[in-house]
């Protein structure tokens, strides 16, 4: 069965999305924990990050490092914080998360925002990142 992730890489469950390449996207995650929480994903469906072919993998990290370029310009912070926990989504999936104290890496809280806010913050964050 196919997990949410890869019905989304397929068009049949909409996103928010801020960056698209051939292998890997992102999107903001809907349920965040701060302002601006992105999800890159390789397109390929493998549930264990550490079970991607190592050329797939090292694109997912690049392709996530540049949107947390792209992502730290629209959302204002220290340091964007990167998060593998895999546990969730049976789909491989890198958290990127604007982060100012150590405390806001923080799975337990989760920040309110509409789909109006979140449509316009993906646009304002895809607008910043250059593939």
């Amino acid at each position: 069965m196919a997990s949410i992730f890869s019905k989304i890489v397929a068009g049949e469950i909409p996103c928010y999305k801020v960056a698209e390449n051939e292998d890997c996207l992102a999107f903001l995650d809907i349920n965040p924990v701060a302002k601006g929480h992105v999800l890159c994903i390789p397109k390929k469906e493998v549930d264990y990050i550490f079970d991607i072919e190592d050329e797939l993998y090292s694109k997912l990290m690049f392709f996530s490092k540049t949107v947390a370029v792209g992502l730290k310009k629209v959302c204002p912070c220290i340091k964007v914080g990167m998060a593998v926990v895999g546990i969730d989504v049976p789909h491989a999936h890198v958290h990127l998360i604007p982060l100012n104290t150590p405390a806001d890496l923080n799975f337990s809280k989760h920040v309110e925002m509409t789909p109006e806010e979140l449509s316009e913050l993906a646009g304002k964050i895809a607008q910043e990142i250059k593939l």
